[in-house]
């Protein structure tokens, strides 16, 4: 697989969010990666939509979300900690990033299991169109999220990622890895 670096456009408020959360989540060092709409971004070109949350996917343990919710709250995002609570179960740490022109939603999704903890550890480093560079889940591991979604929206993006050449994703490879992870009737065909 070749080294692309993948481009990430986003409008300003969007933008402003995803630095944000990327420096908070840098500053607790934790390690994380986008997914979401970010990725999605990222790996096909495309600009962010405007309407979608950000999701982070982070290696934390639970513990910790109090703390990020608290550091959080200090750096110019809004916790609901009604929200937090009910999301307690979920592995989640809900944020609103708090924007001028309108707020954005930022999903902190915790890896709970080795397949989430491993797609953290080996994502891509992304550029940020004029600013960091920010960490977005590797090309593959988009597209078993989405082949797991299973939404036909999901499922059309995948397929957009997989049309994108070997360059980006190797189909054989990602079979295998479907295959593996006891998927077998969700293999593309080649």
């Amino acid at each position: 697989m070749t080294s692309i670096i993948p481009r990430v456009t986003a409008a300003p408020r969007l933008y402003r969010a995803i630095v944000s959360t990327s420096d908070l989540l840098t500053r607790l060092r934790i390690e994380s990666a986008f997914v979401g709409s970010v990725a999605h971004a990222a790996w096909l070109g495309e600009p962010i939509d405007e309407d979608a949350p950000l999701d982070v996917l982070v290696l934390m343990s639970s513990p910790q979300k109090n703390q990020l919710a608290m550091m959080a709250s200090n750096r110019g995002f809004e916790v609901v900690r009604e929200e937090l609570e009910a999301t307690e179960e979920l592995d989640l740490v809900p944020l609103m990033f708090r924007d001028q022109e309108r707020n954005v939603r930022v999903h902190v999704l915790l890896a709970t299991n080795a397949l989430y903890g491993r797609m953290v550890s080996s994502a891509s480093a992304a550029e940020l169109a004029g600013g960091p560079q920010i960490r977005v889940v590797g090309a593959a591991d988009l597209a078993l999220l989405l082949t797991v979604g299973g939404d036909d929206r999901s499922i059309a993006v995948r397929d957009a990622l997989l049309a994108s050449g070997p360059d980006v994703i190797d189909r054989t490879a990602f079979n295998q890895r479907l295959v593996s992870l006891g998927l077998s009737d969700m293999v593309v065909s080649e």
